[in-house]
């Protein structure tokens, strides 16, 4: 262990050092706000050939880089839940390119399950979060988050963890989290808008929790369910809510998320989604 992880993991000195790094991070996220909306755009994939963009960018990452899922003939990736799901992207605005993207599914009846329902209900240990215990118009779950490799050029992203968002643990000591993957970021806060503005109190996602942990250190606050299961590597279910959501996010990162939802709330008018 390096001598700055062995001083973030002192207690009292770590916990100093800790939130001074926060402090800084969330300074630079003010900054980060405005490059953001100057470079990129978070965008609802409301059409046939917007999701037929999404499916190609989770075709080249979970299939062609990681090979969580088989390579398609057709070059895209799709499952059951894509039919009651809504989608975003990022779009990279010199270029027009589409960058990442993620979807939050819902569901509107018990027909309609979610994918850690499915795959991962036993995982849950928590029994007063559980999905049964609430409308199932009012859970979500956040998956299928991607982000293209011509968008992770920086050092601290070259390895395959930043294709689903996590931050690299090893890079805390270079300016802590100064490389922090923002597209990742900005993927999660749109996923956030999604729910909240569409009426959704109970959010759930299956991650690794080194990337739980990435997001705590911005303010966003998952509250892990059970123990890490092998599910294309090794991921824990996660619950936050929108209360937990807002209280938590460093002042900075509120900037940044204002900026996405406004962007995101004015697409969501325009289809009477809210």
């Amino acid at each position: 262990m390096s001598w700055n992880k062995r001083l973030l993991n002192t207690p009292i000195i770590g916990d100093i050092t800790k939130k001074i790094a926060s402090m800084k991070v969330s300074n630079d996220a003010k900054n980060i706000a405005e490059h953001f909306t100057q470079f990129l755009k978070p965008e609802l994939a409301t059409t046939d050939e917007l999701r037929a963009e999404v499916f190609k960018i989770r075709h080249n990452v979970y299939c062609e880089e990681l090979a969580f899922e088989e390579v398609k003939a057709e070059g895209q990736e799709k499952d059951e839940f894509d039919d009651h799901s809504i989608f975003s992207m990022i779009k990279h605005k010199p270029s027009s390119t589409y960058t990442s993207c993620v979807r939050v599914v819902r569901s509107s009846s018990e027909a309609e399950l979610l994918p850690i329902e499915k795959y991962c209900l036993d995982s849950i240990q928590n029994e007063s979060l559980h999905p049964s215990n609430f409308k199932r118009t009012e859970i979500c779950e956040i998956s299928r988050l991607a982000v293209k490799a011509d968008f992770r050029r920086r050092k601290s992203d070259q390895f395959k963890g930043s294709a689903i968002g996590v931050i690299s643990e090893s890079t805390y000591s270079e300016t802590e989290l100064r490389c922090f993957p923002f597209i990742a970021i900005g993927l999660y806060m749109a996923a956030a808008t999604l729910a909240i503005d569409t009426g959704i109190k109970h959010v759930y996602v299956m991650m690794e929790p080194r990337l739980a942990r990435s997001m705590k250190f911005v303010g966003i606050n998952f509250h892990q369910l059970g123990d890490a299961i092998d599910y294309h590597g090794l991921r824990a279910p996660y619950y936050i809510n929108p209360k937990i959501f807002m209280d938590n996010l460093t002042p900075g990162f509120k900037s940044l998320f204002k900026a996405i939802e406004n962007d995101i709330c004015e697409q969501l008018s325009e289809l009477k989604l809210i």
